[in-house]
């Protein structure tokens, strides 16, 4: 009988962990993005991505207007490649994730300090793909803005 309570409760757990483990993956391949940008670590960065991810802002010119600005991921490994460890800190909150099969969609607000001082703020929305070598980037769409309160 004692047996038999454990085994339910290991399958307890498991049910319990595989409901947080999508989540937590996803979370996880993003923190790697992060983790890669803040160590200078152009390997552990480009790890965290599909085969050619697609970046872009929403940026606002100089007369005001919206438009999407396309950043090619190959300049975006190589700034941040020429930084320091510790130079480029994006620091984020996962606000909303949301998860279908091998999709999911993340809504995450951050703020990026450069070389230690606050430089602008804004909300990340990624869209990820889980591939067979597990989740990856593969849209990442920002927004860019100074009005905030650095935490």
């Amino acid at each position: 009988m004692k047996r038999f309570a454990t085994l339910l409760t290991v399958v307890a757990i498991a049910c319990t962990t595989q409901a947080q483990t999508t989540e937590d993956s996803v979370k996880a391949i993003i923190n790697r993005l992060f983790e890669g940008m803040k160590n200078a670590d152009t390997t552990l960065l480009k790890s965290a991505f599909a085969e050619d991810p697609i970046l872009q802002t929403v940026a606002t010119n100089k007369k005001k207007q919206i438009y999407i600005r396309n950043e090619k991921f190959g300049n975006f490994v190589k700034f941040i490649g020429q930084q320091k460890a510790g130079e480029a800190d994006e620091r984020v909150e996962f606000e909303t994730i949301r998860i279908d099969g091998p999709m999911a969609m993340v809504w995450a607000p951050y703020q990026f300090f450069y070389k230690g001082k606050f430089r602008h703020c804004g909300v990340n929305s990624f869209q990820l793909v889980r591939l067979e070598e597990g989740w990856r980037i593969q849209y990442l769409l920002d927004t860019r803005r100074k009005n905030c309160d650095p935490k």
